[in-house]
C-alpha cells in the first residue's frame, strides 16, 4: 500500500540511530506530557497522514528503546518498531481515548515483543547481552565488579559462571513473567502502567512479578547449591 510504504519510510528515517542525549525516563516523561496527542489522533483518524507521522516522531525513540531493551537485538528491535507503528497506523481508527497514546503504542510493542520472546524460547535462543535503562547494551558479566579480571583467571571464570547462571535463571521465566520483570526492574514502570500495557489488571501484573521473582530466586539458589 502506498500510504503504508510512505509511513514505513518515515519510521525508518526517524529510527536512524538508537542513541540519544535523553534518558528513557526523560523521554517517557516528555511523551506523557504531549498535550496535542488527542488532536493529532483525531486528525489521523480523519485520514491526515501528516498528523500520524507527527505522532511517530514524538514517540519513535521511546518505542525503539523499549523494543531494543526487551529483545536485546538491534535488528529485532527495528523490525518490531516498524511493525508496531504500521499496526498503529492500520488501527488508529479503533483508538477510543480510554488510555493515552503512549500506553496504547507501548501495548502494541510489548505484545509484539511477547510474541518474539515466545518464538525465541521455542527455538531455545537467548541473548548474551541485556539492555540498561538507556537502551544501551550491557554485558551481564560487567555488572560484577572486577578490577583485574584479566590478570586473575580464577576470578574471571567465576564471573563468567555467574553470568551464565543469570541467563539460565531468566530462561526459567515464561515470556510474560520476563516481560513484567524487565518492565518493572529495568524500565522502572509502575505495575498499573504495566498492567495497562499488557491489557490486564495491576493486581495480575503484581502477581506475575511475584512469581517471576520467586522463580529467579529459586533458580539461582539451586544453581548455588
Amino acid at each position: 500500500m502506498p500510504a503504508e510504504s510512505a509511513l514505513l519510510g518515515v519510521a525508518v528515517g526517524a529510527s536512524g540511530g538508537t542513541k540519544s542525549s535523553h534518558s528513557s525516563g526523560e523521554m517517557v516523561s516528555q511523551a506523557l506530557s504531549r498535550i496535542n496527542d488527542s488532536e493529532l489522533i483525531r486528525a489521523a483518524q480523519r485520514g491526515d497522514r501528516t498528523a500520524f507521522e507527527t505522532l511517530v516522531r514524538q514517540y519513535d525513540q521511546a518505542v525503539l528503546r523499549l523494543a531494543l531493551h526487551l529483545t536485546g537485538s538491534d535488528a529485532d528491535a527495528h523490525d518490531i518498531y516498524q511493525e508496531a507503528f504500521l499496526k498503529a497506523y492500520r488501527h488508529i481508527g479503533n483508538f477510543r481515548f480510554e488510555c493515552s497514546f503512549y500506553t496504547w503504542i507501548y501495548r502494541i510493542v510489548t505484545n509484539l515483543c511477547l510474541d518474539h520472546l515466545r518464538k525465541r524460547q521455542t527455538r531455545k535462543e537467548d541473548p548474551q547481552m541485556v539492555m540498561d535503562s538507556s537502551g544501551q547494551p550491557v554485558d551481564v558479566l560487567e555488572r560484577v565488579s572486577d578490577d583485574r579480571a584479566g590478570a586473575n583467571p580464577e576470578r574471571d571464570l567465576m564471573r563468567r559462571e555467574l553470568g551464565s547462571k543469570i541467563n539460565q535463571a531468566l530462561t526459567k521465566l515464561t515470556p510474560r513473567e520476563r516481560m513484567v520483570f524487565e518492565l518493572k526492574h529495568y524500565q522502572g514502570l509502575r505495575l498499573r502502567t504495566i498492567g495497562e500495557m499488557l491489557n490486564t489488571t495491576e493486581e495480575t501484573a503484581k502477581n506475575t512479578l511475584f512469581r517471576a521473582t520467586q522463580k529467579l530466586r529459586s533458580a539461582l539458589a539451586t544453581m548455588r547449591s
